[in-house]
């Protein structure tokens, strides 16, 4: 499926069944205040980092997302994917993550459940450590089909 195509599935459901998956490598090594736990890097909410990571997740909860995942690591992601079964996800990472990540999505979607569209932002600099993304384009594709009024979410 062409990314077209996906990008138009994935305007059409709501951002209450989307979930946004970010790698930890976006963060500032040096600098970020995060703290880890078993469900990834969590952002506090006093957080004044002007990072990646920070901009994505807030735009993401704004409108209204179900959760937002900041990962080690494939597994985890696949993971949460499993815990909070959306309807569309908005994948940023690099290209080996993403391949592994699509396959554990692949494989969960064999147990009966429907898999769900995933719209993927690959990074434009990778290498583990202070990697970097096209935010503009991440936003646009976190943004697809959704109101900039702001939604009372619980997502994490």
């Amino acid at each position: 499926m062409n990314a077209d195509s996906l990008e138009e599935r994935l305007s059409q459901i709501p951002p209450s069944e989307r979930i946004l998956l970010l790698p930890h490598c976006l963060r500032p090594s040096q600098s970020c205040p995060g703290k880890y736990n078993k469900q990834g890097l969590q952002c506090s909410k006093d957080c004044t980092e002007d990072c990646a990571i920070g901009h994505l997740r807030r735009m993401a909860l704004h409108l209204g997302y179900k959760g937002v995942c900041i990962a080690p690591g494939g597994r985890l992601a696949v993971n949460y994917v499993k815990e909070t079964h959306p309807e569309a996800i908005v994948a940023i990472a690099c290209q080996k993550e993403l391949e592994e990540g699509v396959h554990g999505v692949q494989q969960l979607s064999d147990s009966g459940r429907p898999a769900p569209v995933i719209a993927i932002v690959p990074l434009a600099k990778d290498g583990c450590v202070d990697t970097e993304v096209d935010e503009e384009r991440a936003m646009e594709v976190i943004g697809l089909g959704c109101s900039l009024e702001p939604v009372k979410s619980g997502g994490r």
